[in-house]
């Protein structure tokens, strides 16, 4: 770590002096600009890693027409419609049965109404209520049965929308298959690779040394071989604000079927200890020919999490080991898209120090002053990985499924109706109550129609219209309208005529003899 002198410049918060002149951070942690960082900080994320296969939902029909992102964060799970469900069923049954302590009276009152309309809705239950002495069927719309056809409803759409949204989150389903590869088939995966691996320090790519050759197999095996590692790949380092970034790049790779290993190690420089944190690393993958899908993996190493969990700084001769596997995929549902899905399979940590002291001392000792690196590349080439997408609903099963949604629905409530009836005897009739205060109420109006026409016709005379009739005068009434039309006529004749009634008739015989 490149720090100013103690005697000068007093040492930042963490930190400690080293050869009585130069300041270090403390076991776990970095110099950064604003002093000591430990690698979760600075935006450094923490120990998650994030992994793609290269391959992303696309959009369907569905997600183009209906917001499902916005749907699916209303609705969490299945359990939340159907919450929704239960609520609005309990509302609607609590609110029919307390319309219920409401008066009919003569048909006028607003509990009628409201009543009247909710037995209007019995749709699916007015042929299936009570029958005495086997009599035929006939429809028939109670109050009951038409707060158990809304019920039905009601409940069917919880349940219909819970099976969209299963369709809708779940509709498709991976498979995975393995089989055996043949060499053939390991020379269609063309891709481009590329490793980034970040030493998160205080140091930069001017400690680097060593990155220059890629063995390939362990010493003693007869596939043992040293190569440039310009053979195989281009490299890079540059400079990050949390230290040297190291990038190998190949493009069109061939992977060996052996294991490969990459090295390279940071040194000490003068004020500027070679030491780090951890590391932050990004493997990826894209086909050469079509780069639009990109698999990849990356994530944060610290030492400390392999081992007892305390902060630590790397430091010292022994390696620090990233082993990293590559494992062949093909998508047969993308146009038998073919990738190299990376995968870090295991970290093993060097040399390091939890301990200020220990630190101190390994700052002061020149032999310490060297951080090993290597990567294992391991081609897992023995078997390629097929995946295949399947729907988890066909339109058979759709309409399979609907359809006993429905059913279920409907008996669930045609057994509460038959119990109902069954054993509350004023339940089986309550339509007949209703319909005899709606026809009374018909009858009224329509035989104060009549009135008022009679009243327009022929005067207030011909008949009284101070008084209201009550059912039984409605019934007389309508009786006896034929013969008040026949002598109301024919006054009305005589009048317009001029044909003179039988006392007006007798007053003239009078007169006549009187003259006589």
């Amino acid at each position: 770590m490149d720090l100013s002198k103690a005697a000068i410049t007093p040492c930042p918060t963490n930190a400690f002096v080293y050869n009585s002149t130069l300041c270090a951070c403390n076991p776990g942690l970095f110099l950064a600009t604003d002093g000591c960082k430990s690698l979760t900080a600075g935006g450094g994320g923490g120990g998650e890693w994030k992994t793609s296969s290269g391959v992303d939902e696309q959009p369907t029909f569905l997600s183009t027409v209906l917001p499902l992102e916005s749907i699916r964060r209303l609705t969490r799970s299945q359990e939340a419609l159907l919450g929704a469900t239960s609520v609005a069923l309990i509302v609607w049954l609590a609110f029919c049965f307390s319309v219920r302590f409401g008066r009919l009276g003569d048909g006028e009152t607003f509990w009628f109404r409201i009543r009247w309309w909710i037995s209007r809705l019995d749709v699916n239950f007015y042929t299936r209520h009570w029958l005495e002495d086997n009599k035929v069927v006939v429809k028939r719309k109670t109050e009951l049965g038409g707060t158990f056809s809304v019920a039905s409803w009601i409940l069917f759409a919880g349940l219909f929308s819970a099976l969209l949204y299963q369709i809708i989150a779940k509709r498709t389903f991976e498979v995975h298959k393995v089989r055996p590869t043949n060499a053939p088939d390991l020379l269609q995966f063309d891709n481009d690779m590329e490793f980034n691996i970040t030493t998160v320090s205080s140091m930069t790519c001017s400690h680097l040394r060593s990155l220059k050759k890629i063995v390939t197999t362990s010493p003693g095996s007869i596939y043992y071989k040293v190569s440039l590692l310009t053979l195989y790949s281009n490299y890079t380092c540059y400079n990050t604000s949390r230290g040297p970034a190291v990038s190998i790049k190949c493009n069109r790779c061939q992977i060996s079927r052996e294991d490969l290993y990459i090295s390279w190690q940071f040194v000490d420089l003068p004020k500027s200890p070679a030491s780090a944190v951890g590391f932050q690393f990004n493997l990826t993958a894209r086909d050469h020919i079509d780069d639009t899908h990109v698999s990849y993996v990356s994530g944060t190493l610290a030492p400390g999490s392999y081992r007892d969990g305390e902060l630590e700084t790397l430091r010292g001769p022994d390696m620090n080991l990233l082993k990293i596997n590559l494992f062949p995929t093909k998508f047969n549902y993308k146009h038998r898209l073919k990738l190299i899905q990376p995968l870090l399979h295991d970290y093993l940590p060097g040399s390091s120090f939890s301990d200020i002291g220990r630190l101190q001392a390994s700052l002061q000792n020149s032999r310490d002053g060297l951080l090993n690196i290597t990567l294992l590349v391991r081609y897992l080439s023995d078997y390629i990985v097929e995946v295949d997408k399947e729907l988890t609903f066909g339109i058979v099963s759709f309409l399979a499924e609907v359809g006993g949604l429905s059913v279920s629905s409907l008996a669930v409530f045609l057994y509460l109706l038959s119990q109902c009836e069954a054993r509350f005897k004023n339940l089986r009739f309550e339509d007949t109550t209703m319909r005899h205060i709606r026809r009374h109420k018909r009858a009224q109006r329509h035989w104060d129609k009549v009135r008022k026409y009679v009243n327009y016709t022929w005067g207030q005379s011909s008949i009284n219209i101070k008084s209201r009739s009550k059912s039984s005068q409605i019934i007389r009434g309508s009786r006896s309208l034929h013969k008040m039309n026949q002598a109301s006529r024919i006054l009305y004749l005589q009048n317009v005529s001029g044909m003179p009634s039988e006392k007006q008739a007798n007053n003239i015989k009078i007169e006549s003899k009187r003259e006589a």
